[in-house]
């Protein structure tokens, strides 16, 4: 791998950028470089003739020849076909909103490539060729996670497509994690203060669990990985969405309105054992 384009994948150019960097045709979904030693294959999204379809993350892309059926000889379709062993480097393109193309990165032949019945752009019925390609690493490998933000800016199309491409199934992985202990009585005792509602919205708990009980969740306002306590003065009771939105923002008013509230069930469960005390001393006497 001699060339180095330095371009991301799923970065934008426009045609001439493409042409100029890889020094190849500007027309064609086949595009041959002897300078860079490159072939760029184009699957134009925006042109309904040729059905290239992702599966499993493999792309079965359609050889060239628009009319008639596609043959081997003399053309690209040879130079994909021989592209294990001729030393030509594989790069795809897509274009999904005409006039951009979004790269994909280095691909390779997964299998053998074989024959398809499609209709011509006379609307004949033809054989083409069909040629299974795949990154030669794993999409996730490609690209740096994104982030909620980047994943926002995506379009509709570009956001699918990822999907598509990123489909493939995964062994599962084990790994090592740290649990950290919760005391079960502790979050009982929160959710018997909160008496039903959330702790920070004050809405009734949205629902009641399988006992009848409404449902809370136990939420650590400084939590336990960032050394938070599991003690009464760190923990509170909220209802499911105002703890995923806890987790989400972090944001600092929101912690320290927690922080007060944490703060109240501590001297809520202090006043409770002051309460069993005089009881007892009561009937003691």
């Amino acid at each position: 791998m001699g060339f180095h384009i330095g371009l991301t994948i799923g970065q934008e150019l426009t045609n001439k950028e493409l042409t100029a960097l890889f020094e190849c045709g500007n027309m064609g979904g086949m595009r041959r470089s002897k300078h860079t030693g490159t072939l760029v294959l184009i699957n134009d999204n925006t042109k309904g003739l040729y059905r290239d379809v992702w599966k499993d993350g493999i792309l079965h892309y359609t050889g060239m020849g628009k009319r008639g059926d596609q043959v081997l000889q003399g053309n690209q379709n040879k130079t994909l076909y021989e592209s294990k062993t001729n030393g030509v480097e594989v790069h795809l393109f897509e274009v999904m909103e005409r006039a951009i193309y979004t790269y994909r990165g280095i691909v390779a032949l997964v299998d053998n490539p074989y024959q398809a019945k499609q209709p011509d752009e006379d609307g004949n019925m033809r054989n083409v060729w069909i040629f299974p390609v795949k990154p030669i690493a794993e999409y996730k490998d490609m690209i740096e996670e994104p982030s909620e933000r980047e994943l926002a800016r995506l379009s509709s199309k570009e956001l699918a497509r990822r999907l598509e491409i990123n489909q493939t199934d995964r062994e599962p992985k084990t790994t090592e994690a740290k649990v950290y202990y919760r005391d079960p009585y502790l979050k009982e005792m929160v959710k018997r203060i909160a008496k039903g509602n959330c702790q920070y919205c004050g809405k009734e708990a949205p629902f009641k669990d399988k006992f009848g009980e409404p449902y809370l969740e136990e939420h650590h306002v400084k939590s336990l990985a960032d050394g938070g306590k599991d003690t009464i003065e760190n923990v509170v009771a909220i209802c499911p969405n105002c703890h995923r939105k806890m987790h989400v923002l972090k944001d600092e008013n929101d912690i320290f309105i927690l922080e007060q509230i944490a703060e109240q069930n501590k001297e809520s469960l202090e006043r409770v054992l002051v309460y069993d005390i005089k009881m007892l001393q009561h009937f003691g006497e």
